[in-house]
């Protein structure tokens, strides 16, 4: 669902020229050699697929769900976990995404013909007249605002973390706040801001019904195959939780005297490698480490537990991971190309973000 009124979301955005829009004015802003600069800057923002910045928010910094409920989980303090979270994430981002991509990308080349990345091109061409005189351009269209551009595409983060809120605003198991979940679930935040962009990406472009249902149809077959591949990989990832890995993780890591921090990355990072998925990494660890950290003659803030927590979910994306797959479908990589991008950008940002975790512990 998620992938899929994603794609929708960007497939009204391009043929509206809201892509463009974003493009143009980050260009402006950053310049054109500082674009991966932009990108960046977008991913802290949106959370969406410019992967560094989604998984610096995915592990390190709510509202996200596995974040809140890491929060909760140590009794940490929601505002200053952000703080911290954008302390530690946002250079880890600037490494693992524009600086790392300096190194990488002479030694990864990916084919020219992407089905996906097709339906989010611009495919206005300029018409060519027959007339002896020589050649007219077609009327180009007016393109939607940077605002509302931005608006459209930030609906569903506002919403979700309108969501993630409900409890704080209002009593739970109230209308209200059973409202305020609904609009946050992160289904039903994308297809409110996929009905919104019919009006601001669509109507009031002058697309009609019948234009709007036919770029939504295009869109969706290219992600069938991710969808398969997304779901092939959860369930195995499913096969090796269920088999008891994470009870021998819990055995073999909770007899050693560690710090609470290393401890929480520790058996976070284990977790991931063995199930391939962030979140169970991290709710799952967040259950073992908690008590434990509670006992232990070192204590730490539990902010910091929460950061060094999710570091450790980030670990190595690998085969079982569907987020690795959904990568590769996306750019068009084969596996290997993946493991040196994906795979060891995930790493920076685990290890990274435990080291500087460690640094704030010393300062704090």
């Amino acid at each position: 669902m998620v992938v899929g009124l994603g794609t929708m979301l960007g497939k009204m955005m391009a043929e509206s020229g809201g892509a463009e829009r974003i493009a143009t004015t980050l260009i402006s802003w950053f310049g054109e050699k500082n674009i991966h600069w932009a990108m960046m800057v977008v991913a802290i923002i949106v959370g969406l697929p410019m992967v560094a910045g989604l998984s610096v928010v995915h592990g390190l910094i709510p509202p996200h769900p596995a974040a809140m409920l890491a929060v909760q989980q140590y009794h940490a303090d929601i505002g200053k976990t952000i703080a911290y979270g954008l302390i530690v994430g946002v250079p880890t981002a600037i490494v693992a995404g524009p600086l790392f991509a300096l190194l990488i990308h002479r030694t990864v080349k990916l084919p020219k013909d992407n089905a996906l990345a097709s339906q989010f091109l611009n495919k206005d061409e300029v018409a060519m007249s027959g007339t002896p005189g020589g050649a007219s351009a077609a009327p180009k269209r007016e393109l939607p605002s940077f605002g509302v551009t931005l608006f459209t595409v930030l609906l569903p983060v506002i919403l979700m973390l309108v969501g993630s809120w409900a409890d704080l605003v209002f009593t739970p198991k109230t209308l209200p706040n059973d409202l305020l979940h609904f609009v946050g679930n992160s289904d039903v935040a994308l297809l409110i801001a996929v009905l919104v962009s019919f009006w601001t990406f669509g109507a009031s472009r002058g697309f009609n019904r019948d234009q709007i249902q036919k770029f939504c149809g295009e869109c969706l077959a290219p992600i069938a195959g991710i969808t398969l591949i997304v779901g092939a990989g959860g369930g195995f990832g499913r096969v090796l939780m269920d088999s008891g890995i994470s009870k021998e993780i819990v055995a073999a890591t909770t007899s050693a005297h560690l710090s609470p921090l290393l401890f929480g990355w520790l058996v976070a990072a284990l977790i991931r490698l063995a199930t391939g998925s962030a979140t169970v990494a991290m709710t799952t660890a967040c259950g073992i480490v908690a008590p434990i950290a509670a006992a232990s003659a070192i204590q730490v803030k539990p902010e910091l537990l929460v950061l060094a927590t999710g570091s450790g979910s980030l670990i190595f994306s690998h085969v079982n991971d569907g987020g690795f797959w959904l990568i590769k479908e996306y750019f068009g990589m084969t596996v290997g190309q993946t493991f040196k991008t994906w795979s060891l950008l995930e790493t920076i940002i685990s290890l990274m973000g435990l080291g500087l975790t460690f640094a704030l512990a010393a300062v704090l």
